[in-house]
C-alpha cells in the first residue's frame, strides 16, 4: 500500500521559531521531518514577503526549505475565504493576513496548517470557526496544530 505524504503549510511563526528557545526545538524537529520526506511543505508568497523583513537566518533557513515546496498562490478563492473568516467574526481586520494563511492551506488543500500563533490561528475557539466557514464556503474542514503536535512521537504510534 502507498503512504501519502501529508501536506503542510507552514506559516511565517514556524520558520521563526527555529531561532526561538521556546518552539526551537520542535521547530527544528518539522524541518528535518520535512527534509526526510515525512511531510510535504507547502508555504506562501506571504509567509515570503513576511520572512523578507526577519532576522537573516531566518530568511537563509526559508531559502532552503522553499527549494521543495509547493507555493500556495493568493488567488481570488482565497482573498474571498478571507473575507468570509473575517465576516463571520472570527479575526478583526487587523489581522488579515492570519486569516490569510488559513484561507491559503485551505485553498491549497493541505492536510493541516501549523503555526505558533496560539491568539489567531491555532486556538481553540477559532478553529471550530474556521471549519464552520470552509464548510459553508464547499471547502473541506482544516487540521490546525502547531508544530509540537506533529513532531517528536518517534516510533510510539506504530502499533495504533
Amino acid at each position: 500500500m502507498t503512504e501519502l505524504i501529508p501536506s503542510v503549510y507552514a506559516d511565517t511563526s514556524v520558520f521563526g521559531g527555529v531561532f526561538d528557545e521556546e518552539f526551537g526545538a520542535a521547530s527544528r524537529m518539522l524541518f528535518d521531518a520535512i527534509r526526510a520526506g515525512a511531510f510535504r511543505l507547502v508555504t506562501s508568497e506571504i509567509v515570503r514577503e513576511e520572512i523578507a523583513q526577519g532576522p537573516q537566518a531566518v530568511r537563509d533557513l526559508f531559502q532552503e526549505m522553499v527549494r521543495d515546496a509547493a507555493i500556495a498562490p493568493v488567488t481570488a478563492d482565497a482573498l474571498r475565504l478571507r473575507e468570509a473568516y473575517q465576516e463571520a467574526g472570527i479575526l478583526a481586520p487587523q489581522w488579515k493576513e492570519d486569516a490569510l494563511h488559513v484561507a491559503l492551506a485551505t485553498i491549497a488543500h493541505c492536510d493541516m496548517i501549523l503555526s505558533w500563533n496560539f491568539k489567531h490561528i491555532v486556538h481553540y475557539r477559532k478553529i471550530p470557526l474556521y471549519n464552520a466557514v470552509n464548510t459553508l464556503e464547499g471547502f473541506g474542514s482544516l487540521r490546525i496544530y502547531s508544530p509540537l503536535e506533529v513532531v517528536g512521537y518517534g516510533n510510539q504510534d506504530k502499533d495504533v
